[in-house]
């Protein structure tokens, strides 16, 4: 596949300016190629086909967003709101669905129709509106995801099972997900090469006074394009809840930015009037690819991001450099050199497996490391709590002589599922998990299991699938405990707020019900407000700095971990300690100095420290074959300051 058809402005060259010719005109192409091959030497679990099925299905929902970002971006516009679009339709699928029991078809049509209203209204703001595409985009990023939170009530919805098959294989082998990338890429390419309004989008993209000179009715024309973008983003959004089966108000944060860097990568100009579907596939392809070898290769999570952002500059400086070697365009439409295409596609692939051939013998013959390999899915690594579980972890390998790769979900539940894919498919010893979400984790634990492989959850437990042991403490009852801590500081009278953590997160949800049930307990005690502050401690400065402003009389405050209890302490500077007392939970460094300094009173401990250690002992046990606890309990403590100096998590 080619990003562009292009034509040089001069003549024919000799064999070195049409190698260079080649590759210029088919930069993204060329960067896949050299991708494969160079990772197929790196790696050997790379070339595999468990593991090429896995590019195929984490590339999936990045590139059904990308087509309909496509027609957005030939046409001079942007979508930023294609992530949250797909999540609001995957919610009101499920929502309808098995809360108010509408038939699974009419659902599916229900999410359908989300996408293409919400399309119809960035389009309508943008035409006629006169708003500028990317005020518009984000401006329903926002709505999209507060409506998906406020449907939803914060928490994931069960996903109906016939239509979770989305997510599973055909045959045992050929993904589901693979299938609708490869029917939504043919629609996309058939729109924007055989059809009317595809023409309308590179003419506007091109110019727009000249295509409305020209007769085209613009305003309607971009009514269509941002629904287009809309149907497309429904369509993913009800890929990606498949694949983990539910519908999570928190799915595709981000993926807007993803879709655009595929658009990008695969040759579309920013600036409008150029861009195929065939380009698109092969930007999205270069991302999934990216990410699995990074995973494989064992880089770490924050240098991926550096790579991929490099990438992401690379492929627009190429764009660059290829128009000023003097290519130019074929203007949409035209015939363009169908079989010079097929050939080069052809010499594509013939040179790709031969080198990938040639590379599999240096992996052939060459004995497996003596060390057990592990690896360790952590939900977040923005977070000094799971830095923590992170920090115990390799501390524990390198003592037990342990290869332990270490992933970052950022949060991101089928970013996860992707991690844990790549683990599988190189074939680990045994996988540690922190899932996002407890339902989303269940189908590539499931995976794992029946490769054979031992699963060992820290933290939070995976539901609808079983895991050879869960080494947790019980959040539920540390959110007890926290109660009741602050509230016996109180004399069982007061005023308190409480900072929630993330919405649709397991962890919020269980740490809020713990609030909740040891303050009934206290009659006396008063909440004036519930607010999240996604466990961020400059959200937290922010909301209890709001709070402060409806209620200065507040007396305490409990906080769902530590960062948002520091962020509310600075916002109460003075008052924090002497008269509002702030509780916090997890017992990071930064939350015990605070405890021993004063200005939190409490803050309900994990252990994280500890949690890390004793999973990656019992991932080697389960490797060994050893016989392991079906749950290892590690217990929550209180820290104030009359205890704080004997502490350690």
């Amino acid at each position: 596949m080619a990003t562009d058809t292009l034509k040089s402005t001069t003549g024919a060259g000799g064999a070195p300016g049409g190698l260079r010719r080649l590759l210029l005109d088919n930069g993204a192409l060329t960067a896949l190629i050299v991708l494969v091959i160079a990772l197929s030497a790196l790696s050997g679990d790379f070339l595999t086909t468990d593991n090429l099925l896995n590019i195929g299905v984490q590339a999936a929902v990045t590139a059904i967003l990308a087509f309909g970002v496509t027609f957005v971006i030939v046409s001079a516009g942007i979508d930023l709101s294609v992530g949250s679009v797909a999540a609001l339709s995957a919610t009101v699928l499920a929502w309808s669905a098995t809360s108010h029991g509408v038939p699974v078809v009419l659902a599916v049509l229900l999410a359908v129709a989300t996408g293409v209203v919400a399309g119809l209204v960035n389009g309508f703001l943008i035409a006629y509106g006169k708003l500028p595409p990317f005020i518009a985009t984000l401006a329903m990023l926002s709505v999209g995801r507060g409506l998906a939170l406020v449907i939803s009530q914060g928490s994931p919805i069960a996903f109906p099972d016939s239509v979770s098959h989305l997510g599973d294989t055909l045959g045992g082998w050929l993904p589901v997900p693979v299938l609708v990338m490869v029917v939504m890429g043919l629609l996309a390419a058939l729109v924007l090469g055989r059809t009317y309004l595809g023409r309308s989008m590179y003419a506007i993209g091109g110019n727009e006074e000249a295509a409305r000179l020209s007769g085209l009715r613009v305003h309607r024309q971009k009514l269509a394009v941002y629904a287009l973008s809309g149907v497309f983003a429904a369509v993913a959004g009800v890929v990606l809840a498949a694949r983990l089966s539910s519908a999570q108000p928190q799915a595709a944060d981000g993926y807007e930015l993803d879709a655009i860097a595929a658009v990008v990568i695969g040759g579309a100009s920013l600036a409008g009037g150029t861009g195929k579907a065939s380009g698109t596939l092969i930007g999205a392809l270069i991302l999934a690819v990216l990410r699995n070898g990074l995973n494989l290769l064992s880089v770490s999570a924050f240098w991926q991001q550096v790579v991929i952002g490099a990438v992401i500059a690379l492929a627009v400086l190429l764009d660059t450099v290829r128009r000023k070697a003097g290519a130019t365009p074929v203007a949409a439409g035209a015939g363009g050199p169908k079989g010079r295409q097929a050939v080069t596609y052809g010499l594509a692939a013939v040179v790709t497996v031969a080198v990938v051939g040639a590379t599999s013998f240096l992996h052939g013959g060459s004995p497996s490391s003596a060390n057990p390999k592990l690896g360790l899915s952590l939900s977040t690594l923005n977070n000094p709590f799971f830095v923590q579980i992170r920090a115990g972890a390799q501390a524990e390998a390198e003592k037990l002589g342990v290869d332990l790769t270490v992933t970052d979900a950022q949060n991101d539940a089928s970013q996860q599922a992707n991690q844990l894919q790549n683990f599988t498919s190189s074939k680990v010893g045994a996988v540690i998990v922190n899932p996002v979400d407890s339902d989303a984790a269940g189908n590539s634990v499931k995976a794992a299991d029946r490769a054979g492989i031992p699963v060992v959850a820290v933290d939070r437990g995976v539901n609808k699938a079983s895991v050879d042991t869960l080494v947790a403490s019980d959040n539920v009852a540390g959110g007890e405990l926290a109660a009741k801590t602050l509230a016996e500081k109180l004399g069982g009278k007061g005023k308190i707020v409480v900072l929630q953590g993330q919405a649709g997160t397991s962890a919020a949800r269980e740490r809020a019900a713990g609030f909740a049930r040891g303050l009934r307990a206290y009659p006396g005690i008063r909440v004036l407000a519930q607010q999240p502050a996604d466990f961020d401690r400059t959200k937290g400065l922010d909301v209890m700095s709001n709070l402060l402003q409806a209620h200065p009389d507040v007396q305490g405050v409990i906080a769902a971990n530590d960062e948002m209890a520091l962020g509310a302490a600075k916002a109460l500077g003075s008052k924090a300690g002497r008269s509002v007392q702030v509780v916090g939970f997890d017992g990071t460094p930064d939350g015990l100095k605070a405890v021993e300094g004063g200005t939190l009173y409490a803050s309900v401990a994990q252990q994280p420290s500890q949690l890390g250690r004793i999973a990656v002992d019992n991932a080697l046990r389960a490797v060994r074959g050893e016989k392991v606890e079906p749950m290892v309990k590690v217990p929550v403590k209180v820290v104030t300051k009359d205890n704080v100096a004997g502490f350690s998590g």
